[in-house]
Protein backbone atom coordinates (compact mmCIF):
# COMPACT_ATOMS: atom_id res chain seq x y z
CA UNK A 1 0.00 0.00 0.00
CA UNK A 2 1.27 3.22 -1.06
CA UNK A 3 0.12 5.91 1.25
CA UNK A 4 -0.29 8.56 -1.80
CA UNK A 5 -2.71 6.13 -3.17
CA UNK A 6 -5.00 5.42 -0.25
CA UNK A 7 -7.36 6.84 1.71
CA UNK A 8 -8.08 6.52 5.63
CA UNK A 9 -11.50 4.80 5.45
CA UNK A 10 -10.47 1.68 3.13
CA UNK A 11 -6.74 1.72 5.04
CA UNK A 12 -8.82 1.05 7.95
CA UNK A 13 -10.42 -1.62 7.33
CA UNK A 14 -6.84 -3.53 6.68
CA UNK A 15 -4.91 -2.30 9.87
CA UNK A 16 -3.36 -4.50 12.23
CA UNK A 17 -5.90 -3.43 14.74
CA UNK A 18 -8.86 -3.87 12.97
CA UNK A 19 -7.76 -7.54 11.99
CA UNK A 20 -7.30 -8.43 15.70
CA UNK A 21 -10.41 -7.05 16.27
CA UNK A 22 -12.54 -9.15 14.05
CA UNK A 23 -10.35 -12.22 14.70
CA UNK A 24 -11.72 -11.69 18.45
CA UNK A 25 -15.29 -11.23 17.57
CA UNK A 26 -15.15 -14.83 15.39
CA UNK A 27 -13.52 -16.21 18.30
CA UNK A 28 -15.97 -14.64 21.26
CA UNK A 29 -19.10 -15.74 19.03
CA UNK A 30 -17.99 -18.98 18.24
CA UNK A 31 -17.05 -19.77 21.72
CA UNK A 32 -20.41 -18.30 22.94
CA UNK A 33 -22.33 -20.87 20.36
CA UNK A 34 -20.59 -23.43 21.64
CA UNK A 35 -21.53 -22.62 25.14
CA UNK A 36 -25.13 -22.30 23.78
CA UNK A 37 -24.47 -25.76 23.01
CA UNK A 38 -23.29 -27.04 26.30
CA UNK A 39 -19.84 -27.58 24.93
CA UNK A 40 -18.11 -25.13 27.39
CA UNK A 41 -18.84 -23.20 30.13
CA UNK A 42 -21.21 -20.25 29.46
CA UNK A 43 -18.86 -18.38 31.85
CA UNK A 44 -15.98 -18.98 29.57
CA UNK A 45 -17.85 -16.37 26.76
CA UNK A 46 -19.27 -14.13 29.56
CA UNK A 47 -15.68 -13.54 30.56
CA UNK A 48 -14.74 -13.08 26.88
CA UNK A 49 -17.58 -10.57 26.18
CA UNK A 50 -17.12 -8.74 29.19
CA UNK A 51 -13.24 -7.86 29.07
CA UNK A 52 -14.59 -6.72 25.24
CA UNK A 53 -17.11 -4.30 27.07
CA UNK A 54 -14.11 -2.58 28.24
CA UNK A 55 -13.03 -1.33 24.92
CA UNK A 56 -9.77 -2.94 25.15
CA UNK A 57 -6.82 -1.92 23.26
CA UNK A 58 -5.28 -4.17 20.87
CA UNK A 59 -1.52 -4.14 21.61
CA UNK A 60 -0.04 -5.15 18.09
CA UNK A 61 3.44 -4.98 19.08
CA UNK A 62 3.08 -7.02 22.14
CA UNK A 63 1.43 -9.72 19.44
CA UNK A 64 4.27 -9.70 17.53
CA UNK A 65 6.23 -10.20 20.05
CA UNK A 66 4.60 -13.50 21.47
CA UNK A 67 4.73 -14.42 17.01
CA UNK A 68 8.40 -13.75 17.03
CA UNK A 69 8.71 -16.83 19.57
CA UNK A 70 5.26 -19.26 18.04
CA UNK A 71 6.17 -18.34 14.79
CA UNK A 72 2.14 -18.54 14.12
CA UNK A 73 -0.18 -15.57 13.96
CA UNK A 74 -3.35 -16.75 15.04
CA UNK A 75 -1.17 -18.89 18.29
CA UNK A 76 0.22 -15.60 19.50
CA UNK A 77 -2.98 -13.75 18.95
CA UNK A 78 -5.02 -16.63 21.52
CA UNK A 79 -1.65 -16.30 23.90
CA UNK A 80 -2.20 -12.47 24.19
CA UNK A 81 -6.25 -12.80 24.36
CA UNK A 82 -5.55 -15.26 26.97
CA UNK A 83 -3.47 -13.00 29.53
CA UNK A 84 -5.84 -9.91 29.15
CA UNK A 85 -8.85 -12.42 30.21
CA UNK A 86 -7.25 -15.35 32.35
CA UNK A 87 -8.20 -18.54 32.78
CA UNK A 88 -11.75 -18.48 31.21
CA UNK A 89 -9.99 -17.66 27.77
CA UNK A 90 -8.72 -21.60 27.61
CA UNK A 91 -12.03 -22.51 25.83
CA UNK A 92 -11.35 -20.46 22.82
CA UNK A 93 -10.71 -22.09 19.52
CA UNK A 94 -12.64 -25.46 20.52
CA UNK A 95 -12.76 -27.59 18.01
CA UNK A 96 -11.16 -24.53 15.08
CA UNK A 97 -8.37 -24.37 12.80
CA UNK A 98 -6.46 -21.45 12.07
CA UNK A 99 -8.16 -20.39 8.86
CA UNK A 100 -11.42 -20.78 10.20
CA UNK A 101 -10.33 -17.03 11.51
CA UNK A 102 -8.01 -16.33 9.16
CA UNK A 103 -10.35 -16.97 6.06
CA UNK A 104 -13.59 -15.50 7.77
CA UNK A 105 -11.73 -12.68 8.91
CA UNK A 106 -10.81 -11.72 5.24
CA UNK A 107 -14.73 -12.45 3.95
CA UNK A 108 -15.19 -9.31 6.64
CA UNK A 109 -12.55 -7.24 5.33
CA UNK A 110 -13.28 -7.96 1.36
CA UNK A 111 -17.32 -7.46 2.47
CA UNK A 112 -16.35 -4.23 4.15
CA UNK A 113 -13.96 -2.96 1.21
CA UNK A 114 -16.87 -3.89 -0.97
CA UNK A 115 -19.13 -1.61 0.57
CA UNK A 116 -17.04 1.64 0.03
CA UNK A 117 -16.15 0.39 -3.36
CA UNK A 118 -19.88 0.85 -4.10
CA UNK A 119 -20.40 3.41 -2.19
CA UNK A 120 -17.59 5.28 -4.68
CA UNK A 121 -19.51 3.78 -7.82
CA UNK A 122 -22.71 5.25 -6.99
CA UNK A 123 -20.79 8.77 -6.13
CA UNK A 124 -19.17 8.41 -9.54
CA UNK A 125 -22.33 7.55 -11.40
CA UNK A 126 -24.12 10.55 -9.66
CA UNK A 127 -20.93 12.19 -11.54
CA UNK A 128 -21.21 11.08 -14.77
CA UNK A 129 -25.42 11.76 -14.89
CA UNK A 130 -25.08 15.14 -13.65
CA UNK A 131 -22.39 16.00 -16.36
CA UNK A 132 -24.01 13.51 -19.39
CA UNK A 133 -27.15 15.66 -18.69
CA UNK A 134 -25.79 19.16 -19.18
CA UNK A 135 -24.08 18.33 -22.49
CA UNK A 136 -26.72 15.70 -23.81
CA UNK A 137 -27.26 17.49 -26.83
CA UNK A 138 -23.97 19.21 -26.81
CA UNK A 139 -22.42 18.09 -30.51
CA UNK A 140 -19.53 16.43 -30.70
CA UNK A 141 -17.08 14.57 -33.01
CA UNK A 142 -17.20 10.49 -33.04
CA UNK A 143 -14.13 8.87 -33.37
CA UNK A 144 -13.05 5.37 -34.87
CA UNK A 145 -9.52 4.32 -35.14
CA UNK A 146 -8.68 8.04 -33.54
CA UNK A 147 -10.33 9.76 -36.96
CA UNK A 148 -13.41 11.63 -37.20
CA UNK A 149 -16.17 9.33 -38.14
CA UNK A 150 -19.45 10.84 -37.42
CA UNK A 151 -21.37 13.16 -35.29
CA UNK A 152 -21.98 12.08 -31.65
CA UNK A 153 -22.68 13.98 -28.55
CA UNK A 154 -20.29 14.84 -25.46
CA UNK A 155 -23.82 13.34 -23.30
CA UNK A 156 -23.90 10.08 -25.04
CA UNK A 157 -20.35 9.70 -24.36
CA UNK A 158 -21.08 9.96 -20.96
CA UNK A 159 -24.20 7.68 -20.89
CA UNK A 160 -22.26 5.54 -22.20
CA UNK A 161 -19.66 5.49 -19.12
CA UNK A 162 -22.90 5.18 -17.00
CA UNK A 163 -23.88 2.12 -18.44
CA UNK A 164 -20.63 0.59 -18.44
CA UNK A 165 -20.18 1.57 -14.62
CA UNK A 166 -23.88 0.26 -13.57
CA UNK A 167 -22.69 -2.76 -15.02
CA UNK A 168 -19.37 -2.48 -13.02
CA UNK A 169 -21.46 -1.96 -9.76
CA UNK A 170 -23.50 -5.12 -10.53
CA UNK A 171 -20.81 -6.92 -10.49
CA UNK A 172 -19.57 -6.10 -7.55
CA UNK A 173 -22.65 -6.26 -5.71
CA UNK A 174 -22.71 -10.36 -7.09
CA UNK A 175 -18.85 -10.27 -6.32
CA UNK A 176 -19.75 -9.26 -2.78
CA UNK A 177 -22.15 -11.63 -1.92
CA UNK A 178 -19.72 -14.40 -3.07
CA UNK A 179 -17.14 -13.39 -1.17
CA UNK A 180 -19.12 -12.98 2.16
CA UNK A 181 -18.92 -16.32 3.23
CA UNK A 182 -18.19 -18.39 6.59
CA UNK A 183 -16.16 -21.34 7.38
CA UNK A 184 -16.03 -22.93 11.16
CA UNK A 185 -15.48 -26.12 10.09
CA UNK A 186 -12.44 -27.05 11.98
CA UNK A 187 -9.40 -28.99 10.49
CA UNK A 188 -10.14 -30.22 6.28
CA UNK A 189 -13.25 -29.04 6.74
CA UNK A 190 -15.23 -31.78 8.46
CA UNK A 191 -16.56 -30.70 11.52
CA UNK A 192 -15.62 -33.73 13.02
CA UNK A 193 -14.48 -31.90 16.26
CA UNK A 194 -17.20 -28.62 16.20
CA UNK A 195 -21.20 -28.21 15.80
CA UNK A 196 -21.74 -26.86 11.93
CA UNK A 197 -24.34 -24.87 14.06
CA UNK A 198 -21.62 -22.66 15.47
CA UNK A 199 -20.77 -21.50 11.95
CA UNK A 200 -24.69 -20.92 11.45
CA UNK A 201 -24.37 -18.83 14.79
CA UNK A 202 -21.07 -17.04 13.81
CA UNK A 203 -21.68 -16.45 10.00
CA UNK A 204 -24.88 -14.39 10.98
CA UNK A 205 -23.96 -12.40 13.85
CA UNK A 206 -21.29 -11.38 10.92
CA UNK A 207 -23.58 -10.45 8.31
CA UNK A 208 -21.96 -13.80 6.62
CA UNK A 209 -23.16 -16.77 4.42
CA UNK A 210 -22.26 -20.53 5.37
CA UNK A 211 -19.99 -21.74 2.98
CA UNK A 212 -21.18 -24.97 1.98
CA UNK A 213 -18.19 -27.21 2.06
CA UNK A 214 -14.81 -25.79 2.72
CA UNK A 215 -11.48 -27.61 3.26
CA UNK A 216 -9.84 -26.10 5.81
CA UNK A 217 -10.01 -23.02 3.46
CA UNK A 218 -12.84 -21.23 1.77
CA UNK A 219 -12.19 -22.28 -2.21
CA UNK A 220 -10.49 -19.68 -3.65
CA UNK A 221 -12.29 -19.49 -6.80
CA UNK A 222 -14.61 -17.27 -4.70
CA UNK A 223 -11.51 -14.53 -4.39
CA UNK A 224 -10.22 -15.41 -7.31
CA UNK A 225 -13.92 -14.08 -8.98
CA UNK A 226 -13.64 -10.96 -6.51
CA UNK A 227 -10.40 -9.74 -7.77
CA UNK A 228 -11.06 -10.13 -11.53
CA UNK A 229 -14.24 -8.24 -10.57
CA UNK A 230 -11.78 -5.23 -9.16
CA UNK A 231 -9.98 -5.74 -11.72
CA UNK A 232 -12.49 -5.18 -14.74
CA UNK A 233 -13.81 -2.12 -13.03
CA UNK A 234 -10.34 -1.05 -12.89
CA UNK A 235 -10.31 -0.95 -16.73
CA UNK A 236 -13.76 0.51 -16.97
CA UNK A 237 -11.76 3.30 -14.97
CA UNK A 238 -8.49 3.54 -17.77
CA UNK A 239 -11.53 3.60 -20.55
CA UNK A 240 -13.00 6.24 -19.00
CA UNK A 241 -9.23 8.10 -18.14
CA UNK A 242 -8.21 7.62 -21.38
CA UNK A 243 -11.01 9.53 -23.30
CA UNK A 244 -10.25 12.28 -21.12
CA UNK A 245 -6.50 12.18 -22.20
CA UNK A 246 -7.19 12.02 -25.71
CA UNK A 247 -9.57 14.78 -25.28
CA UNK A 248 -7.25 17.02 -23.45
CA UNK A 249 -4.45 16.85 -26.11
CA UNK A 250 -3.75 20.16 -28.00
CA UNK A 251 -4.52 19.35 -31.36
CA UNK A 252 -8.28 17.91 -29.77
CA UNK A 253 -8.82 19.92 -26.47
CA UNK A 254 -12.55 19.63 -26.27
CA UNK A 255 -12.64 19.05 -22.59
CA UNK A 256 -9.77 19.19 -19.79
CA UNK A 257 -8.79 18.15 -16.15
CA UNK A 258 -9.91 21.55 -14.01
CA UNK A 259 -6.33 23.15 -13.48
CA UNK A 260 -6.28 24.78 -10.27
CA UNK A 261 -4.62 28.32 -9.16
CA UNK A 262 -1.26 27.82 -8.07
CA UNK A 263 -1.23 24.44 -10.17
CA UNK A 264 2.03 23.77 -12.25
CA UNK A 265 2.09 21.65 -15.34
CA UNK A 266 6.07 21.21 -16.24
CA UNK A 267 9.46 22.19 -13.94
CA UNK A 268 10.42 23.37 -17.49
CA UNK A 269 7.21 24.41 -19.71
CA UNK A 270 5.42 27.20 -17.93
CA UNK A 271 2.24 26.62 -20.54
CA UNK A 272 2.04 23.57 -19.93
CA UNK A 273 -1.62 21.62 -18.56
CA UNK A 274 -1.00 18.31 -18.53
CA UNK A 275 -3.70 15.04 -17.49
CA UNK A 276 -1.75 14.04 -14.69
CA UNK A 277 -4.49 12.72 -12.98
CA UNK A 278 -6.19 10.63 -15.86
CA UNK A 279 -2.32 9.31 -16.49
CA UNK A 280 -2.32 8.21 -12.96
CA UNK A 281 -5.22 6.17 -13.47
CA UNK A 282 -4.10 4.64 -16.26
CA UNK A 283 -1.39 3.41 -13.98
CA UNK A 284 -3.74 2.60 -11.01
CA UNK A 285 -5.74 0.57 -13.62
CA UNK A 286 -2.57 -1.38 -14.45
CA UNK A 287 -1.77 -2.23 -10.82
CA UNK A 288 -5.63 -3.15 -9.64
CA UNK A 289 -5.61 -5.63 -12.68
CA UNK A 290 -2.36 -7.63 -12.25
CA UNK A 291 -3.66 -8.39 -8.94
CA UNK A 292 -6.44 -10.65 -10.55
CA UNK A 293 -3.65 -12.83 -11.67
CA UNK A 294 -2.02 -14.25 -8.36
CA UNK A 295 -5.64 -14.39 -6.99
CA UNK A 296 -6.50 -17.12 -9.78
CA UNK A 297 -3.11 -18.97 -9.57
CA UNK A 298 -4.62 -19.27 -5.93
CA UNK A 299 -7.34 -21.41 -6.65
CA UNK A 300 -5.26 -24.39 -6.98
CA UNK A 301 -4.05 -25.34 -3.24
CA UNK A 302 -2.70 -28.88 -2.72
CA UNK A 303 -5.30 -31.06 -1.09
CA UNK A 304 -7.17 -29.60 1.45
CA UNK A 305 -5.15 -26.64 1.58
CA UNK A 306 -1.54 -25.02 1.48
CA UNK A 307 -0.26 -21.96 2.48
CA UNK A 308 0.75 -20.55 -1.25
CA UNK A 309 -2.14 -18.01 -1.34
CA UNK A 310 -1.76 -16.57 1.91
CA UNK A 311 1.11 -14.28 1.63
CA UNK A 312 -0.38 -13.65 -1.84
CA UNK A 313 -3.83 -12.35 -0.08
CA UNK A 314 -1.79 -10.36 2.20
CA UNK A 315 -0.30 -8.12 -0.47
CA UNK A 316 -3.43 -8.09 -3.00
CA UNK A 317 -6.71 -7.76 -0.48
CA UNK A 318 -5.23 -4.54 1.00
CA UNK A 319 -3.49 -3.06 -2.00
CA UNK A 320 -6.03 -4.15 -5.05
CA UNK A 321 -9.04 -2.28 -2.47
CA UNK A 322 -7.08 0.39 -1.39
CA UNK A 323 -5.85 1.63 -4.64
CA UNK A 324 -9.45 1.03 -6.57
CA UNK A 325 -10.82 3.04 -4.07
CA UNK A 326 -8.66 5.78 -4.72
CA UNK A 327 -9.23 5.29 -8.13
CA UNK A 328 -12.91 5.41 -8.27
CA UNK A 329 -12.20 8.81 -6.04
CA UNK A 330 -9.81 10.51 -8.21
CA UNK A 331 -12.03 9.73 -11.36
CA UNK A 332 -15.13 11.17 -9.66
CA UNK A 333 -13.21 14.72 -8.89
CA UNK A 334 -12.05 14.15 -12.66
CA UNK A 335 -15.34 13.94 -13.92
CA UNK A 336 -17.40 16.33 -11.70
CA UNK A 337 -14.85 19.11 -12.51
CA UNK A 338 -14.55 18.45 -16.21
CA UNK A 339 -13.42 21.48 -18.40
CA UNK A 340 -15.85 20.96 -21.44
CA UNK A 341 -15.24 23.19 -24.45
CA UNK A 342 -18.75 22.87 -26.52
CA UNK A 343 -17.18 25.27 -29.39
CA UNK A 344 -13.82 23.59 -29.89
CA UNK A 345 -16.30 20.48 -30.27
CA UNK A 346 -18.44 22.27 -33.21
CA UNK A 347 -14.85 23.96 -34.63
CA UNK A 348 -13.50 20.18 -34.79
CA UNK A 349 -16.79 18.84 -35.98
CA UNK A 350 -16.06 21.40 -38.69
CA UNK A 351 -12.77 20.80 -39.38
CA UNK A 352 -12.67 18.30 -42.43
CA UNK A 353 -15.21 20.19 -44.36
CA UNK A 354 -18.36 18.04 -44.32
CA UNK A 355 -16.83 15.28 -44.22
CA UNK A 356 -18.89 13.51 -41.27
CA UNK A 357 -21.76 13.30 -43.84
CA UNK A 358 -20.66 10.94 -46.31
CA UNK A 359 -22.37 7.90 -45.38
CA UNK A 360 -25.53 9.79 -45.74
CA UNK A 361 -24.70 10.78 -49.02
CA UNK A 362 -23.38 7.25 -50.40
CA UNK A 363 -27.23 5.82 -48.57
CA UNK A 364 -29.16 8.45 -50.73
CA UNK A 365 -27.21 7.36 -54.11
CA UNK A 366 -28.11 3.91 -53.25
CA UNK A 367 -31.79 4.63 -52.84
CA UNK A 368 -31.86 6.91 -56.14
CA UNK A 369 -30.69 3.31 -57.74
CA UNK A 370 -26.85 3.94 -57.93
CA UNK A 371 -25.32 1.05 -57.10
CA UNK A 372 -23.35 0.49 -53.67
CA UNK A 373 -20.07 0.22 -55.07
CA UNK A 374 -20.62 3.12 -57.20
CA UNK A 375 -22.27 4.85 -55.04
CA UNK A 376 -19.23 4.17 -52.80
CA UNK A 377 -16.51 5.19 -55.40
CA UNK A 378 -18.48 8.18 -56.08
CA UNK A 379 -18.65 9.93 -52.64
CA UNK A 380 -15.26 9.12 -51.73
CA UNK A 381 -13.52 10.26 -55.00
CA UNK A 382 -15.03 13.89 -53.61
CA UNK A 383 -13.82 13.15 -50.27
CA UNK A 384 -10.47 12.00 -50.23
CA UNK A 385 -10.31 16.11 -52.12
CA UNK A 386 -11.54 17.32 -48.85
CA UNK A 387 -8.99 14.97 -47.09
CA UNK A 388 -6.01 15.86 -49.02
CA UNK A 389 -7.02 19.86 -48.59
CA UNK A 390 -7.25 19.51 -44.94
CA UNK A 391 -10.97 20.60 -44.97
CA UNK A 392 -10.10 23.81 -46.55
CA UNK A 393 -12.45 22.24 -49.91
CA UNK A 394 -16.20 21.54 -48.68
CA UNK A 395 -17.37 17.92 -49.62
CA UNK A 396 -20.69 19.58 -50.18
CA UNK A 397 -19.49 21.90 -52.82
CA UNK A 398 -17.63 18.84 -54.54
CA UNK A 399 -20.63 16.72 -54.68
CA UNK A 400 -22.95 19.03 -56.01
CA UNK A 401 -20.50 20.25 -58.72
CA UNK A 402 -19.73 16.27 -59.43
CA UNK A 403 -22.31 15.96 -62.55
CA UNK A 404 -22.07 11.90 -61.46
CA UNK A 405 -23.38 12.83 -58.33
CA UNK A 406 -26.38 15.14 -59.65
CA UNK A 407 -27.49 12.80 -62.17
CA UNK A 408 -29.00 10.91 -59.16
CA UNK A 409 -29.78 13.95 -56.28
CA UNK A 410 -30.56 17.51 -56.66
CA UNK A 411 -28.34 20.10 -55.10
CA UNK A 412 -31.28 20.51 -52.66
CA UNK A 413 -31.25 16.41 -51.53
CA UNK A 414 -27.55 16.80 -51.50
CA UNK A 415 -27.70 19.42 -49.05
CA UNK A 416 -30.21 18.14 -46.70
CA UNK A 417 -27.84 15.13 -46.09
CA UNK A 418 -25.56 17.62 -44.41
CA UNK A 419 -28.23 18.17 -41.46
CA UNK A 420 -25.88 17.93 -38.13
CA UNK A 421 -29.33 17.33 -36.30
CA UNK A 422 -30.37 14.04 -37.76
CA UNK A 423 -27.02 12.46 -36.62
CA UNK A 424 -28.81 13.46 -32.99
CA UNK A 425 -32.83 12.18 -33.14
CA UNK A 426 -32.31 9.34 -31.28
CA UNK A 427 -30.03 10.93 -28.23
CA UNK A 428 -33.66 10.76 -26.21
CA UNK A 429 -34.02 7.17 -26.85
CA UNK A 430 -30.29 6.20 -25.87
CA UNK A 431 -30.66 8.16 -22.75
CA UNK A 432 -34.10 6.38 -21.74
CA UNK A 433 -32.45 3.27 -22.14
CA UNK A 434 -29.71 4.39 -19.84
CA UNK A 435 -31.25 6.20 -17.31
CA UNK A 436 -34.64 4.92 -17.45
Amino acid sequence: MVPRYARPDMVAIWEPENRFKIWFEIEAHATEALANLGVVPKSAADALWKWWATNPSIDVAAIDAIEAVTKHDVIAFLTWVAEQVGDEARFMHQGMTSSDVLDTCLAVQLASASDLLLADLGALLEAIKRRAFEHKMTPCIGRSHGIHAEPVTFGLKMAEAYAEFSRCKDRLIAARKDIATCAISGAVGTFANIDPRVEEHVAAKLGLSVEPVSTQVIPRDRHAMFFATLGVIASSVERLAVEVRHLQRTEVLEAEEYFSPGQKGSSAMPHKRNPVLTENLTGLARMVRSYSIPAMENVALWHERDISHSSVERYIGPDATITLDFALGRLTGVIDKLLVYPERMQKNLDKMGGLVHSQRVLLALTQAGVSREDSYLLVQRNAMKVWESDGALSLLELLKADPDVTKALSPREIEEKFDLGYHLKHVDTIFARVFG
